[in-house]
């Protein structure tokens, strides 16, 4: 009996250490999880205070404090940067990589195309990661793939649209390094689809906006990248029937705000939060980019961005406010009617050339270089192009304005907008210059027939044989 008690006692005592051991542990676990997030949250404050270089550029707008390590806001139509915050730094881009993989599957397959899931597409990403349960086999269209990487964020399917593109996963990955430095990337390596952790993915909010930049100059990609909710239908080739929802708080509608134009999100847990997303009124494109932040603050951030860059910059349409690209030489070009009407256009400034200047300034505060170096393309927005017109604002490029050949018609005007500023051929002038040219030109080659006439018939022997037959006429000496 009194062992008996004495076991119960010993399984007691063993069960209520088992338990203090319990709560001892889940006690420490949750102060580990609580002051881990508290750590994050001090790591944000940190960064808050982190310097903002576009605020050191003289009579820009001063920019707004936010918690991200980087951020960028840029102009698309002009790349002027207007917001500048550790642009350079290279940072872990997470899934917002994605925007370059649906920028090439639609620079290099058609939407119709099939798109299958090998094994390894399906395989070779973890379990736990985002992916919308595509099973190897199936197939999907390229259009609803781009759905489910920009929708879904799904890791399989930008896996599937590589290999479909180039072959295999490694080979897209090196087209996807090759077309960063083709958009001018310099901070960026990719070596993987879909933005999976990986000390060697990288990128940074400049090159990230770059990137980002030929994305939203792409309208179906808008269209893909500003879609809130989509159906996947079942098909032959992919039984199941679902809907995915973005995400993006500022496209699902979460958070408002006007002139959404498309984003991605994207989540590691050493990246933290990235964010890209366009937004565009009042005639102005802007693309924002935050890396390293903690959420929901890359939203709001980027609202505050967006708020930063569309009530202060405006968009300046060059041909219709500024004249100083004209000649000097006044005497052989004008900007006005000549005697003839405008009948000699040669010059003009391409009507569509805008910079972005801010709204306190004026295009007098902005100074300019003439440019004969063009780019593809610069001959691909006008092909009359001969030289381009580079602004800048204390130093800061902030736009261009090509100038053109302008071809005139019957009526001796440029078609295209009136107030487009035309440099013409003073005919009046031209026409003297001609007629004295002709004269000038004409008495020198008669000047220069005589001489050779002169040297070629009339040497001294004939001028004195000549003299003699001319004395002995007179004496009657000679008959002719």
């Amino acid at each position: 009996m009194k062992t008996t008690y004495n076991n119960i006692r010993r399984n007691l005592i063993y069960k209520a250490f088992i338990a203090v051991f319990a709560i001892l542990f889940l006690s420490v676990s949750v102060c580990d999880v609580s002051f881990a997030a508290t750590d994050y949250e001090a790591e944000a404050q940190l960064r808050k205070e982190l310097p903002i270089q576009s605020n050191d550029i003289n009579s820009w707008p001063h920019g707004p404090e936010i918690t991200a390590e980087a951020a960028i806001v840029m102009e698309a139509g002009t790349g002027t940067i207007l917001y500048a915050k550790n642009i350079n730094e290279e940072l872990y881009p997470a899934s917002t990589t994605k925007i370059m993989t649906c920028l090439l599957a639609v620079e290099n397959a058609s939407l119709a195309d099939e798109i299958s899931f090998s094994d390894e597409a399906v395989f070779s990403v973890p379990k736990g990661g985002s992916n919308i349960g595509m099973d190897v086999g199936q197939s999907i269209t390229l259009e609803q793939a781009l759905y489910g990487i920009m929708v879904g964020s799904a890791n399989e399917v930008a896996n599937a649209v590589a290999e479909h593109v180039s072959g295999s996963i490694s080979s897209f990955v090196d087209l996807m390094n090759e077309r960063a430095k083709e958009l001018g990337c310099t901070n960026t390596h990719f070596s993987n689809t879909n933005g999976l952790q990986a000390d060697d993915h990288y990128t940074s909010a400049y090159d990230l906006a770059l990137i980002a930049r030929a994305f939203f100059s792409n309208e179906l990609l808008c269209k893909v990248g500003n879609t809130a909710r989509y159906h996947f239908e079942a098909t032959d080739t992919q039984p199941d029937d679902f809907y995915l929802n973005n995400k993006h708080k500022l496209i699902s509608g979460e958070m408002t705000y006007e002139g959404i134009v498309g984003g991605k999100t994207g989540y590691t847990d050493l990246a933290r939060e990235t964010l890209v997303t366009c937004a565009e009124r009042d005639g102005i494109k802007l693309i924002c980019v935050v890396l390293k932040e903690e959420s929901p603050s890359q939203f709001t951030d980027t609202a505050v961005l967006f708020n930063y860059g569309f009530n202060n910059f405006e968009a300046i349409n060059v041909s219709q406010n500024d004249s100083r690209y004209m000649p000097n030489d006044s005497l052989f070009f004008e900007s006005e009617h000549d005697v003839f009407g405008k009948s000699g256009a040669i010059l003009s400034l391409d009507e569509n050339s805008t910079i972005i200047i801010p709204k306190t300034s004026s295009i007098e505060d902005t100074t300019y270089t003439v440019s004969y170096d063009l780019t593809q393309n610069d001959l691909a927005v006008n092909p009359n192009a001969l030289a381009k017109v580079i602004y800048t604002f204390n130093d800061v490029p902030i736009g261009n304005a090509l100038l053109c050949y302008a071809g005139s018609s019957s009526d001796g005007s440029k078609g295209g907008s009136s107030h487009t500023h035309t440099t013409y051929i003073n005919v009046k002038y031209l026409f003297v210059f001609a007629v004295v040219f002709v004269l000038l030109t004409t008495l020198i080659c008669s000047v220069i027939t005589r001489v050779h006439f002169s040297h070629k018939y009339t040497s001294k022997s004939d001028r004195m044989r000549y003299r003699r037959r001319k004395k002995e006429y007179k004496k009657g000496h000679v008959r002719f």
